[in-house]
């Protein structure tokens, strides 16, 4: 008994439901084509339904977990989305209305960037949420590091001349000009060092000069004087002296007793003669 009561009464919320969707107004649907509407209250009711359904699915697609097909999907629907609402934002102009390309928010993409589809000025596919992460997408979002491509010698020996070696530093006269200001400059300073250490020499040497001039020597504190009661003999003797003592021990180591008694005697002539 209960189980007809139930097909009755599920009976009856049909027939209530399809007599509630008769008295209900047609629902109006979107047009395919932006130009097939001519009132622009409609364009721009079109856009805002736009606007809701991008919104909605963007949402939507932030979830990761509805797998990837799902992901995929919805980030078609959104971009065909976004160039559908370009196509009414266009007629809207067409029509009279605002730009809303130009005076409309603007969507940026995690880097900052403005994106294209949503202000009108460009195309291209974009990806929304959990689609950035998708297999072959993130790689696409990767920036790679720049490469140093390494050169070879030969490439390096390619770009040697005469500059590498500095022979035609000289040509302009530019480090002709540099190299004589720092000369001038040294030799300046080199001389004024000169004069300086010039100037001390001389100042301690007459100061060494004017003590030994005003030294005093002191009679009692001075050495004794020796006095020689017998000739002294000069510089010459004491060389003759000197000189006749070397010749003896050279003859004494080089000639016999024989040779040097005839020596003594032819001396001792002499000397009487």
């Amino acid at each position: 008994m209960a189980r007809n009561e139930e097909k009755a009464q599920s009976m009856l919320n049909r027939l209530l439901a399809a007599k509630q969707a008769d008295a209900r107004p047609e629902r109006q649907k979107r047009p395919y084509l932006a130009t097939e509407c001519t009132d622009l209250n409609e364009a721009d009711k079109w856009r805002q339904q736009i606007l809701r359904e991008i919104g909605k699915k963007v949402m939507e697609i932030q979830n990761a977990g509805l797998g990837e097909h799902r992901i995929r999907d919805l980030n078609d629907e959104i971009n065909k989305l976004m160039r559908e609402k370009v196509h009414w934002e266009r007629r809207i102009v067409e029509l009279g209305g605002p730009d809303y390309s130009k005076t409309g928010p603007r969507v940026t993409d995690s880097e900052g960037r403005v994106m294209a589809e949503t202000s009108g000025r460009g195309a291209g596919y974009r990806y929304f949420g959990a689609a950035k992460n998708l297999p072959g997408v993130k790689e696409l979002f990767e920036k790679e590091a720049p490469r140093q491509v390494r050169r070879t010698r030969a490439e390096m020996y390619r770009l040697i001349n005469g500059d590498y070696y500095g022979f035609r530093d000289e040509d302009d006269g530019v480090l002709l000009k540099v190299e004589a200001e720092a000369e001038a400059q040294l030799r300046a300073q080199a001389i004024q060092e000169w004069e300086q250490q010039e100037a001390q020499r001389q100042s301690s040497a007459a100061a060494a000069r004017g003590t030994s001039a005003t030294v005093q020597v002191d009679p009692a504190e001075s050495a004794p004087q020796f006095v020689a009661y017998v000739p002294l003999p000069d510089a010459q003797e004491i060389e003759a002296r000197v000189l006749e003592g070397k010749k003896a021990a050279l003859l004494s180591k080089y000639a016999s007793e024989a040779l040097q008694a005839e020596q003594a005697q032819a001396r001792q002539l002499l000397n009487r003669g």
